[in-house]
């Protein structure tokens, strides 16, 4: 129900008939952010990037600087997790330091392309690995073709994955957490496992003398429909912008940490827990993935050809379907390897999709309580948890598995994301003028040398993507733009329900 309120007229949510149930500890919320962080991404897009730079020193420059940049914008994030411990995190946070219309332009790109794309995405390579090791469920399975929309096994397996998730998180916090601690934890042992055998027993001979007597000669190498075009020596400026380019990659790998903090009415102590799992998460992260693309570089060359018909010789750079890791593991086990991958990458991307899952709903929560979304979505479950927003999450992703657009919008929207990630540090500095006498139980690290370092880098990178990705940049902005109009809309369709006054049913 809504009541108008007796201060300022204004309809204002009902007071909630179930509370949200503080169970996430130190320890879960760690695992939230490794489990979020690591899905897929870093046993594939290390071959883009070395395409794009060409050289194994700079893939491990373009894993250091994304992990560096990843862990001093988590830090920063921390003083504001503590200001606001608030379930919505990096919503309430831009709708606090700017203004409404900037937090829902975030909701509502998260919403639509971030966070239901993720899902899409994470569940379709779930069911792709599935069919490595059940190829009976595999994409070229067709079962029905209705209306032009394909429904093949793989695509009902992501769907179903992403069903079961909801399904079990909307019986509470306790469930869901369990779930995430379970697949965290077992993905980061089978990834500390995979690079341990790489460093000790898969090292090759010959990759290693391809690879480090060449470590530093940088080159782009472009490619159309999966034909080299050209191949251009990189030096200088040429040489930073492919580093910026190549960081989309591993940007969006390493990506999703940031989700904790839209669990923080969940969360025990969350002016404290919060920040410390943000350090502990991203920085386990990080290291994770410098020491996997090391292992890569033990274990494969990096330089490779589309046409050759061997691992070796088609490199990280040409793995085939740029599965590096499959890659690397087929060097270390031979033919089992391609079985084994499917299972990590299976185990991998249900965890993640666990996280995604359980944490974005609160955002489309906290939007509802601020009557910007579904009404019904803004009410929690006997349980403690949004389920009505966990259900609307669910469908939205269901239907981009189904159309096969996610991998198209997510590359839309990864120019977006580092500018919502430039607003919400910039959003620091102007709550430090704005609310001098806040409560900061925790404050960003090195304020304010580090989050201003990170916000020249981050527009550094957003401007090689303008120059050099436009197709990907500027439809991005047309996605968060697009919300413009619908936020006035919404807010003249609840200004006039307000407008009826007295009670509302919901």
């Amino acid at each position: 129900m809504e009541t108008e309120s007796p201060v300022n007229g204004r309809a204002e949510p009902a007071p909630e008939t179930h509370q949200f149930q503080r169970r996430i500890g130190l320890l879960d919320a760690s695992m939230l952010v490794i489990g979020s962080m690591i899905g897929s991404g870093i046993f594939i897009v290390s071959a883009d990037i070395a395409r794009t730079v060409g050289s194994p020193g700079y893939l491990m420059v373009v894993w250091l600087i994304t992990g560096i940049m990843t862990v001093i914008c988590a830090l920063s994030y921390g003083e504001l997790a503590g200001m606001m411990p608030k379930a919505g995190g990096q919503y309430v946070y831009l709708r606090e330091a700017y203004n409404p219309l900037v937090g829902f332009l975030y909701g509502w790109t998260l919403f639509l392309v971030i966070q239901a794309g993720t899902i899409a995405a994470v569940a379709v390579a779930f069911a792709k690995f599935t069919a490595i090791v059940f190829p009976a469920l595999g994409e070229d399975r067709l079962l029905v073709d209705f209306a032009g929309v394909r429904f093949t096994a793989a695509r009902l397996v992501a769907i179903g994955s992403i069903v079961v998730l909801t399904a079990v998180n909307t019986r509470g916090i306790q469930v869901g957490k369990i779930i995430q601690d379970i697949f965290t934890s077992a993905k980061t042992l089978a990834l500390v496992g995979l690079i341990l055998l790489g460093i000790i027993v898969g090292r090759n001979a010959m990759a290693m003398d391809l690879n480090f007597n060449d470590f530093w000669g940088a080159t782009w190498t472009h490619v159309v429909d999966g034909r080299v075009t050209s191949v251009e020596p990189l030096a200088g400026i040429g040489l930073w912008a492919a580093i910026a380019v190549a960081m989309v990659g591993s940007l969006f790998a390493s990506d999703a940490w940031n989700n904790v903090t839209f669990t923080a009415g969940e969360v025990v102590k969350p002016s404290r827990t919060i920040p410390m799992s943000l350090l502990i998460g991203t920085g386990a992260v990080t290291v994770l993935y410098l020491l996997a693309n090391f292992a890569y570089l033990l274990v494969l060359p990096l330089d490779g050809s589309a046409a050759a018909s061997n691992v070796l010789a088609r490199g990280i750079q040409f793995a085939t379907n740029d599965r590096v890791g499959t890659a690397a593991a087929w060097v270390i086990f031979g033919e089992p390897a391609a079985v084994i991958m499917g299972v990590l990458i299976m185990v991998s991307t249900f965890g993640c999709n666990n996280g995604l899952i359980l944490a974005g709903a609160r955002v489309t929560y906290a939007m509802a309580r601020d009557k910007l979304f579904f009404e019904r979505t803004g009410y929690l479950n006997e349980h403690g948890v949004p389920s009505h927003a966990l259900w609307v999450q669910a469908l939205w992703a269901s239907l981009l598995c189904l159309s096969g657009t996610y991998s198209d919008l997510l590359d839309y929207v990864v120019f977006a994301v580092l500018l919502f990630y430039v607003l919400t540090i910039i959003g620091i500095f102007i709550l430090r003028v704005k609310r001098p006498e806040a409560e900061r139980p925790y404050r960003a690290w090195g304020y304010p040398v580090l989050p201003g370092m990170y916000v020249l880098a981050a527009l550094g990178i957003c401007v090689a993507l303008l120059i050099y990705k436009p197709a990907y940049t500027y439809p991005g902005l047309v996605i968060v733009l697009l919300g413009v109009p619908v936020y006035v809309w919404w807010r003249r369709v609840s200004a006039k329900r307000a407008g009826k006054g007295g009670v509302q049913s919901r």
